[in-house]
């Protein structure tokens, strides 16, 4: 019997146009009960290698070829133990990757160093301007301005996809992925662009198995954070700017609001406006020296003439006058409070359970996480652990019950082919095809996790035609991707029903890689 690939004008349409053909041709998962994402119905325990597996899925981007061949080289068992306790633990980078990163010329510059990059990119661009139409045919100034910016961002965005593919620490990049979302900054406003990456660099990655306190603060006093919400421009009433062309921008109360919102309390988290405002006001005076420009140090500075040193009622705590010299210690007071905070806790750990174990978490999990925040100080290598030991992150009902981020779905499909990628920056256009463009989110509140945020018929389109490119060489040919289809069926092992195995009858190599890589198996994780 024909298989119903075989026609050549359903795999122009499998190769070419769309999803249908291919979702047609293969088997929903057996416990899905419509679109890929559905949560599973399976009862039976996960065997060891299904385990090592999940594992491989949930905690990191997926199994490489490699991974595959240790597990069954030690067993699953006896993998799944050392691969679990490495991933808590500090991991040196590979060579190879080490020397990609150091390739990076701007990954290391320094916070002042950055600012004086956007500074003279500004500079260039009010020159252009005001010489006027008649002198922009002959002016240098765009290429200049973009090469002064454009560079910047690009190698930030290198260095993630690059650490997420061939980082053997996989749990710390999905931390890194977990938390840049929930202290999200958008890249495409003002001078984000520029300290996006060092936002990563310096506030998120030291403090992945740290403190949150800690991580609280240093997303807090970050350029890219000050500058994103605005609140390095919040000042007290009837501050006078020292520049006679200046004027004050009054109190900004964007920043305290997400602060509450997002990144700590959550929106049920019992505050009202009013604390809003007084949070604004304690927070006033944080902003940025521009005396630091092209220095190289940290521009954050506390100012105590934009300060406001008045008396503030803050979730019902009464914060008392302050000095000049006591100013700062009011948001330092405020950020030991919401750190600490019984409802931040509770967000978190809900957040937390829903990017690692299901869209709807269940409630048990959650509040044990909640506990262990709260007993820990917020420790966040306790709480991981936690996580990762909780019996619902390793329950038969979360076996492939996970739908895909664009992000993961990308990075998961590289790893599976064993791909060696030397130019990350071609990989950026599909991410932004797919709607998940790194440092591109332009709201506060992070990517969402869920399927509900990115299962539809534009979202597997767009991943059958990216597995089609992968399979017949047009992408990955020069990163020696292996789609041959027997080195995929062995790397994602468990993870393929037999009747997805089976639909690969009678198709061409290329074919079966296609079909397997935009399976729904694959997918979800």
């Amino acid at each position: 019997m024909k298989s119903r690939l075989s026609d050549p004008r359903r795999r122009h349409l499998l190769l070419g146009c769309g999803a249908l053909p291919l979702m047609a041709a293969l088997p929903r998962p057996a416990h899905a009960q419509a679109l890929p994402g559905t949560p599973a119905a399976r009862q039976e325990p996960l065997g060891d290698e299904e385990r090592a597996h999940h594992a491989l899925k949930r905690l990191a981007y997926g199994p490489r070829p490699q991974d595959v061949q240790d597990i069954q080289r030690l067993g699953a068992a006896r993998w799944l133990e050392g691969f679990l306790q490495a991933q808590l633990q500090p991991l040196p980078l590979p060579p190879a990757l080490e020397r990609r990163l150091a390739g990076l010329a701007t990954w290391q510059e320094s916070q002042g160093e950055l600012g004086e990059r956007f500074r003279r990119a500004q500079q260039l661009q009010r020159e252009a301007k005001a010489a006027g139409p008649a002198a922009s045919a002959a002016d240098p100034g765009p290429g200049a301005r973009r090469e002064l910016v454009r560079p910047v961002l690009l190698e930030a965005q290198s260095q993630r996809l690059w650490r997420a593919l061939e980082s053997p620490a996989q749990l710390q990049e999905r931390l890194v992925e977990f938390w840049f979302n929930h202290f999200n900054v958008y890249a495409g406003k003002n001078a984000v662009s520029v300290y996006a990456g060092a936002y990563e660099r310096e506030a998120i990655r030291p403090h992945l198995l740290g403190r949150f306190r800690d991580m609280l603060g240093a997303t807090a006093k970050h350029p890219a954070m000050l500058i994103y919400l605005d609140n390095h421009l919040s000042v007290a009433p009837g501050f006078q700017p020292r520049r006679a062309n200046a004027r004050s921008q009054g109190l900004n109360e964007n920043y305290a609001r997400e602060l509450m919102e997002l990144h700590t309390l959550g929106v049920d988290g019992g505050y009202t406006q009013a604390d809003v405002t007084e949070l604004a006001r304690m927070l006033t005076g944080w902003t940025l020296d521009p005396r630091g420009l092209g220095r190289s140090r940290d521009l954050f500075v506390f100012d105590p003439r934009r300060h406001d040193h008045g008396e503030k009622q803050w979730l019902g705590q009464r914060i008392r006058a302050s000095s000049p010299r006591e100013g700062q210690a009011e948001g330092e007071q405020a950020l030991d409070i919401l750190a600490r905070h019984p409802s931040t806790a509770r967000h978190l750990s809900r957040k937390l359970a829903q990017f690692f174990v299901a869209d709807e978490p269940p409630a048990a999990l959650v509040e044990r996480l909640a506990q262990v925040f709260l007993r820990s100080d917020g420790d966040l290598r306790q709480w991981t652990e936690a996580l990762v030991q909780a019996p619902e992150f390793w329950s038969p009902a979360q076996w492939q019950a996970q739908f895909k981020t664009p992000y993961r779905y990308l990075l998961s499909a590289l790893r599976a082919v064993n791909a060696q990628v030397d130019e990350p920056a071609l990989l950026l256009p599909l991410l932004s095809q797919a709607g998940q463009p790194l440092y591109g989110w332009q709201t506060p509140d992070g990517y969402k996790s869920t399927a509900a945020a990115w299962r539809g018929p534009e979202t597997l389109t767009q991943r059958v035609q990216f597995a089609s490119s992968l399979a017949e060489g047009r992408l990955g040919r020069r990163w020696g991707a292996d789609t041959r289809p027997q080195a995929l069926l062995a790397t994602l092992g468990p993870s393929l029903q037999a009747q997805t195995r089976a639909a690969l009858q009678g198709e061409s190599p290329s074919a079966q890689a296609a079909l397997l890589l935009a399976s729904p198996d694959f997918m979800q994780c």
